[in-house]
C-alpha cells in the first residue's frame, strides 16, 4: 500500500524583538505604547512573530546606536534569551545607526527599522507591474545609502516573498533584484533612473485616463484613510465590485476605480487608494506619486475612519497630514466613520460625528448608513457651490468655457496673459481650477436647486 504524502508544513515565522524610543523633541501622533502595538501588527502582516519589546525615553537619539549603550546591552541579552532573529526599531534608522547596531548585536541578528518593515509588506502585496515598479524604486532609494558590508548585494526581487520567485525565505528586506553579488552605487543609480522613466510612463498613462474621465464629465471620488480602515470593503458594497479584502495592514496597494450610482440618477467614479499610516516612509510617498495623483486629481475625498479603533482621532490626523504633504489638503472632503457594526453601542458613533468635518456614520460591511453617505456625496458633488477666485491663462480656454457653462460668474476681467474670474463652481470641479487659485473661501451650504445650472438641477 502506497504511503500518503505528508501534509505540507508552514515555514516557521522568524522571531522579532521590538524597540521603541520615546523622543522628547519629536512627539508623535500616537503614544509610544500605541505605536509599538501598531508595529507589532506590521510585523504580523510581514510574517514575523513578536517575542518581546524594549523601550527607552531619550531627549535625542544616541549618535552611534540610536538607543543608549546600556540599553543596547540589555537588548542583546533579552534578544539572545528569546532566540530572536530580527530586531525591529519603531523609527527609521540612519545607515550609521544600523551598522553600529548590527555590529553590537552580532551577526546572528538582523536589524530592521519601521521603514524597512513597511517596504517589506509593500513588496509582498504588490501584484501589478505598476505596483512592483513603485515598490522597487522605493527599495532602491532606501538601499542606496546603506550599501556597506552585507548591504552590498540585493538578494531578492521586488514583490518577492510569500513563496514567490526570488524569495529566499524569512522576512528581511525583499531587495529589488538578484543581479550580482556586489552591486555598486553607479549601477543602483542607473536602475533608479530607469525605474523613474518607467513610472513616468505610468503617470502619463494615468493622466490620459483621467483626461478621458473629465471629458465624460463623471466626477471622481477618492477613498482615503488609515490602512485597514475598510476602503476596499466599502467599494465592494457600493459598486458590487470584487476588490481584494483582508483584515490586515496594506492589503490593497494598487488603485481600483469603479462606477457608483448616486441618488437622483447621478453617477460618480470611486477610486480605492493605498492606505496611509503614521511615519509613512518618504521614499514610499515619492515612489507612489503616480498612484497618489489619483487622490490629488479627485473631485472629492471620502475619508474613511475606523471608528472602532481606540486611536481613531489620531489616525484621522495622520491621514490629514499626509494629504497636506501630497498636495491634496484643498480638495473637498467627506468623512465616513466606518465599522459601527463593531461598536457595542452603534449610536455612540452619532455622538462622535461633530468631531469630524461633514461626517456620517456607516458600516461598509453590513450597509448601515450608506444611503445617507451617498446622499451627502451627491449633494457635495452636484449641489454644493464653492466660492472661487482664479487667474486663468488664455491657453486654458477649456476651463474658461467650463466655468461659464457650469459655474456662476460674478466678476470677470480680461488681463494681460489671462482672465481673472470670481464666482462659484460646483464642488466636484474645484480640483480642476485649484492650480490657478487666487484666494479660496469657505464652501457654501448646498445651494437651492432653483439656482443651479439646468444640467445640475435634480
Amino acid at each position: 500500500m502506497a504511503k500518503k504524502n505528508p501534509e505540507p508544513t508552514n515555514q516557521p515565522r522568524e522571531r522579532a524583538f521590538l524597540v521603541g524610543v520615546d523622543l522628547y523633541q519629536q512627539p508623535g501622533l500616537l503614544t509610544m505604547d500605541d505605536s509599538l502595538t501598531e508595529l507589532a501588527l506590521l510585523c504580523d502582516t510581514a510574517g514575523l512573530e513578536v517575542v518581546g519589546e524594549i523601550t527607552q525615553k531619550l531627549d535625542h537619539p544616541n549618535v552611534e546606536t540610536y538607543i543608549g549603550p546600556g540599553k543596547v546591552e540589555e537588548l542583546k541579552a533579552l534578544a539572545e534569551d528569546s532566540l530572536t532573529q530580527v530586531v525591529v526599531f519603531d523609527d527609521e534608522l540612519s545607515p550609521r545607526h544600523q551598522r553600529e547596531l548590527e555590529k553590537a548585536l552580532g551577526s546572528k541578528m538582523r536589524v530592521l527599522d519601521r521603514t524597512a518593515l513597511i517596504l517589506d509588506i509593500f513588496a509582498q502585496h504588490a501584484n501589478t507591474s505598476e505596483g512592483m515598479l513603485q515598490v522597487e524604486l522605493a527599495q532602491y532609494e532606501y538601499y542606496l545609502p546603506r550599501l556597506t558590508r552585507q548591504w552590498t548585494h540585493l538578494a531578492r526581487q521586488a514583490g518577492g516573498g510569500g513563496g514567490r520567485a526570488g524569495s529566499t525565505g524569512g522576512v528581511g528586506l525583499r531587495g529589488p533584484g538578484e543581479t550580482q553579488l556586489e552591486v555598486d552605487r553607479r549601477q543602483i543609480r542607473n536602475r533608479i533612473a530607469n525605474l523613474k522613466k518607467q513610472i513616468e510612463k505610468v503617470r502619463a498613462h494615468r493622466e490620459r485616463y483621467r483626461a478621458q474621465r473629465k471629458r465624460a464629465r463623471l466626477p471622481t471620488v477618492a477613498l482615503v484613510g488609515y490602512t485597514n480602515a475598510g476602503k476596499s470593503t466599502l467599494l465592494n458594497r457600493l459598486a458590487k465590485a470584487d476588490v481584494y479584502v483582508a483584515d490586515q495592514l496594506f492589503a490593497t496597494l494598487d488603485p481600483t476605480t469603479r462606477r457608483v450610482e448616486l441618488p437622483g440618477g447621478y453617477q460618480a467614479l470611486f477610486t480605492d487608494t493605498v492606505g496611509f499610516i503614521q511615519k509613512l516612509p518618504t521614499t514610499l510617498v515619492a515612489a507612489f506619486y503616480a498612484t497618489l495623483e489619483e487622490i490629488t486629481e479627485a473631485d472629492l475625498l471620502l475619508h474613511l475612519v475606523d471608528i472602532s479603533h481606540p486611536n481613531a482621532l489620531n489616525q484621522f490626523d495622520a491621514v490629514q497630514e499626509t494629504l497636506d504633504e501630497i498636495g491634496a489638503g484643498h480638495i473637498p472632503t467627506i468623512t465616513a466613520l466606518n465599522k459601527i457594526d463593531r461598536l457595542k453601542q452603534p449610536e455612540q458613533a452619532q455622538e462622535t460625528l461633530q468631531s469630524f468635518p461633514k461626517a456620517v456614520a456607516i458600516s461598509g460591511l453590513d450597509g448601515s448608513g450608506l444611503s445617507d453617505l451617498l446622499r451627502l456625496i451627491q449633494q457635495e458633488l452636484y449641489e454644493t457651490y464653492t466660492p472661487i477666485d482664479i487667474h486663468l491663462p488664455y491657453q486654458e480656454g477649456g476651463l474658461i468655457s467650463l466655468f461659464h457653462e457650469m459655474g456662476q460668474v460674478e466678476f470677470i476681467e480680461h488681463e494681460r496673459g489671462g482672465v481673472h474670474i470670481q464666482g462659484r463652481i460646483p464642488g466636484r470641479l474645484f480640483a480642476q481650477f485649484a492650480p490657478w487659485l487666487a484666494t479660496v473661501q469657505e464652501a457654501d451650504q448646498p445651494t437651492d436647486e432653483n439656482s443651479l445650472p439646468e444640467e445640475d438641477a435634480l
